[in-house]
């Protein structure tokens, strides 16, 4: 069954049912229902793995099914103990096959992971499965493709890969009897999130979190770029206040950030926008709101309360 593709859509209820991640700027800002399918898009070194093993920790899923597909070897006992540590472990499931592993170990590494998520979805549990990195079962697929003589179509990529992503990511969603909520990280080659890998999983997930070096390299974790981020599903999954405050929360951003050029030479003068006053004022305790320390966690319901207070009022 690790190749089990086909899923008729009409047995999938629709998600409508939140699932707490412990994560303020996830909670808070991107909102992710049981069986949605999201991706982490960023580069190299700027905090996905680290994201992860806040989100096993705190997740409130039956079960974790985690599947490190072409991980380097001393960055999996090190994410294990120290990112998942003891409590992740408790309830999570680890599929593993290095990058100098053989190319079939590193594609059913994929495989084998979705078919356990699948196993405690049909014994009705919530589960969450974890893959890190999706882009190395594309390259995996790759290696095959272009050993069986199919053609490099974009960037190295052979068409096998467009016909597999589908097959493997539509495994995942809300059903009758469970739901399998699944998170991919996306490895975006030379911080280019419209290469060929990241274009396509985009257009097949519910949502996307992209994570910036720019963040990164401001010391702001976990580096969340809310504005180039989005969750498909947070209109039908979050009430009417916290799509509210969500959006406000964008705002502030996205004025603030619009015009940093002009605060930050001293050539704008308080009172000429409302709005941008309004940002100036906020965007130290918003930014404050989405950085996170790993060891922290916070609930559901703690976490629309901060948002409430930060952005309740009227702009």
């Amino acid at each position: 069954y690790v190749d089990n593709s086909y899923i008729n859509p009409l047995s999938r209820p629709r998600i409508d049912t939140s699932l707490s991640f412990g994560v303020k700027a996830i909670d808070g800002v991107l909102t992710i229902g049981k069986g949605q399918r999201m991706g982490i898009f960023a580069g190299s070194g700027v905090g996905k793995s680290t994201l992860l093993g806040m989100v096993a920790k705190n997740v409130k899923a039956d079960v974790n099914v985690i599947a490190l597909v072409g991980e380097r070897g001393r960055e999996v006992r090190e994410f294990i103990e120290k990112d998942l540590g003891d409590e992740g472990l408790k309830r999570s499931i680890v599929v593993v096959a290095t990058s100098d592993q053989p190319v079939m170990l590193r594609l059913k590494c994929a495989l084998v992971a979705t078919t356990i998520a699948e196993y405690f979805k049909d014994q009705g549990k919530d589960v969450l499965l974890m893959m890190d990195s999706l882009t190395r079962f594309a390259m995996a697929q790759r290696e095959i493709g272009l050993a069986t003589g199919e053609p490099p179509v974009s960037r190295g990529y052979t068409p096998s890969i467009y016909a597999e992503l589908p097959k493997l990511l539509e495994r995942s969603g809300n059903f009758e009897n469970g739901s399998i909520t699944g998170i991919y990280t996306v490895l975006v080659e030379g911080d280019d999130t419209n290469e060929p890998i990241s274009d396509t999983v985009r257009g097949i997930l519910d949502g996307h979190i992209v994570l910036t070096r720019e963040l990164a390299n401001r010391n702001h974790f976990p580096a969340i770029d809310i504005n180039a981020s989005i969750s498909r599903l947070m209109n039908d999954i979050a009430d009417k206040n916290h799509n509210k405050n969500a959006k406000k929360l964008r705002d502030i951003l996205s004025i603030y950030y619009a015009n940093y050029d002009l605060i930050s030479i001293g050539a704008y003068k308080k009172g000429s926008n409302p709005a941008l006053d309004d940002a100036i004022d906020k965007v130290g305790i918003v930014n404050k709101f989405l950085q996170q320390e790993i060891n922290e966690s916070f609930t559901f319901e703690e976490t629309l309360m901060m948002l409430d207070e930060i952005v309740g009022s009227d702009i």
